[in-house]
């Protein structure tokens, strides 16, 4: 039996992980097509089947699930040596892939990539932009950025950025028209803008005063995942929009917008970049770490 080839055990592991040829793809930046073609080599260098395919999903045959149990580490010891080269450069090289919620992506990361970037100099960012809480590792991502509520177990979690804070506000139109809310119940009389997750899941808004905290579910005309589309509304004076502070700020500045039950709403942890536990961290990764925690330090990254 011909030796299988190094990548073609990298390629069914990926794909393994991810039950996608798709999914898998895409977190490598490769074809479908390439990583099928070389799980077909793989199984005719072994002569077994590994994965069971159909039209609507891929599962690992018990042959394909014994050998990614073997695998996978012997995979990370490779990634591992290869990676130590790196210790030897002036600076670490490399792609680091983020897996990043919008609002994180827009009020934290941003501020981060140039500094970043312009001192690690052989280093590619690639940021994956969802609000669906995939699994970052077998979306093929080196690490996620969450809120503390979303944090996975057996995870180190860095803080990316300090406190932030949700916000209510509406157009003055509308707090001409409805009053200005005194108490979360009051929205439930109100017509507001919901946010729904890609998921499916809908947000819950929550209000936090003096130890008391209250979740209202109001009614409204819009429902949407889009930030944009509504705050775009609420400005439109179609409803009263729940929202990140720092995304609704513009409007507000510009008094598009009016911040209401502002002592009903207290700071909370701002989002982590989250990594697996692990003995090995890719140097990309390494150098990213050190970054935050030097910013928020005042130490040179990597002391």
């Amino acid at each position: 039996m011909a030796s299988p080839d190094l990548a073609d055990l990298d390629a069914f592991a990926a794909v393994a992980r991810a039950r996608s040829f798709r999914g898998a793809a895409v977190g490598r930046g490769v074809s479908a097509s390439s990583l099928s073609e070389a799980v077909r080599r793989l199984e005719a260098a072994l002569g077994v089947r590994l994965l069971n395919r159909t039209t609507r999903s891929v599962t690992a045959t018990e042959a394909g699930e014994r050998l990614l149990e073997r695998l996978s580490p012997a995979l990370a010891e490779v990634a591992g040596a290869l990676d130590a080269v790196n210790q030897f450069r002036d600076s670490p090289t490399g792609v680091l892939k983020l897996n990043v919620p919008g609002a994180a992506a827009k009020l934290s990361l941003g501020e981060l990539i140039g500094p970043f970037l312009r001192a690690n100099p052989g280093i590619t960012l690639e940021i994956i932009v969802e609000d669906s809480f995939v699994d970052v590792l077998a979306a093929g991502a080196d690490a996620g950025v969450r809120y503390g509520e979303r944090l996975e177990k057996d995870m180190i979690a860095v803080p990316l950025s300090g406190p932030e804070r949700y916000q209510a506000a509406a157009s003055p139109d509308f707090l001409a028209r409805h009053g200005v809310p005194l108490h979360p119940r009051d929205l439930l009389a109100m017509p507001c803008i919901r946010h729904r997750f890609p998921s499916g899941a809908m947000i819950v808004p929550e209000f936090e005063k003096d130890g008391e905290i209250i979740r209202v579910s109001p009614e409204g005309p819009l429902v949407t995942s889009s930030s944009e589309l509504e705050i775009r509304a609420a400005e439109e004076g179609l409803g009263l929009v729940m929202s990140f502070e720092g995304l609704l700020a513009p409007a507000v500045a510009a008094g598009r917008l009016v911040p209401v039950l502002e002592d009903w709403n207290p700071p909370f942890d701002g989002p982590f970049l989250y990594y697996p536990s692990r003995r090995h961290m890719p140097a990309p990764l390494r150098a990213f770490v050190d970054f935050l925690r030097a910013r928020r330090t005042g130490s040179p990254a990597g002391n």
